[in-house]
């Protein structure tokens, strides 16, 4: 077993609690009837903004089981053991590597009415842009997407692909809230023209 994912397993649950637990949280167009009705649903938001978006799937859906879609790369795994100890059940996979297992996977959770949480442009970008298969099956299953936007008041960016975020302890957290409905695709090119309207709508520049 690798000592750092181990280590990091370990470490990284509780000083993410106790960040998060300093933050202060506005939710804009909260809209709370989409959070207490029963139903398969699958709650996103960008990669670059996972350091408060796994938790805030647990704080949406207090009494439900998260299923987080987590690749299987080096981070992938930090961050898995990470999620485990905070409580989410994974699915191991991107569009990458393992597409398939994670559609199945995904396909199975959802017909039990689970909750999906995913990173739509993770785990290598392109930055802020929805991946098709996570559309596809949307549109295929009828299944909502559920996007927080997340932004920090304060906090300092990363150099990565994704332009990681960390927010400073005591900033205030603004996440808005967007239903979206897939609709059907009857080609790839209604498929591409939706992915980058939608993209578009929810990047943050």
């Amino acid at each position: 077993m690798p000592l750092l994912p181990s280590l990091s397993g370990l470490i990284l649950p509780g000083v993410l609690k106790l960040l998060v637990s300093t933050l202060r949280l506005t939710v804009i167009n909260p809209r709370q009837e989409i959070f207490d009705q029963t139903g398969k649903r699958i709650f996103a938001f960008w990669h670059g903004k996972m350091i408060y978006g796994w938790l805030l799937a647990q704080h949406l859906f207090p009494d439900k089981t998260i299923h987080a879609v987590v690749s299987l790369s080096k981070d992938g795994e930090i961050l898995s053991r990470t999620l485990e100890k905070l409580g989410f059940t994974l699915i191991r996979g991107s569009s990458s590597k393992g597409s398939n297992e994670v559609k199945k996977a995904m396909l199975t959770e959802l017909a039990n009415n689970g909750i999906i949480a995913i990173t739509p442009d993770g785990p290598r970008g392109p930055r802020q842009a929805f991946k098709y298969g996570t559309l596809r099956l949307a549109s295929a299953e009828r299944v909502p997407i559920i996007f927080a936007a997340i932004r920090y008041s304060k906090g300092f960016q990363l150099k990565s692909w994704d332009r990681f975020e960390i927010p400073f302890p005591f900033s205030r957290i603004y996440v808005t809230i967007h239903n979206i409905e897939v609709p059907e695709f009857k080609n790839q090119e209604e498929l591409k023209t939706f992915e980058h309207q939608l993209s578009k709508s929810l990047a943050d520049d």
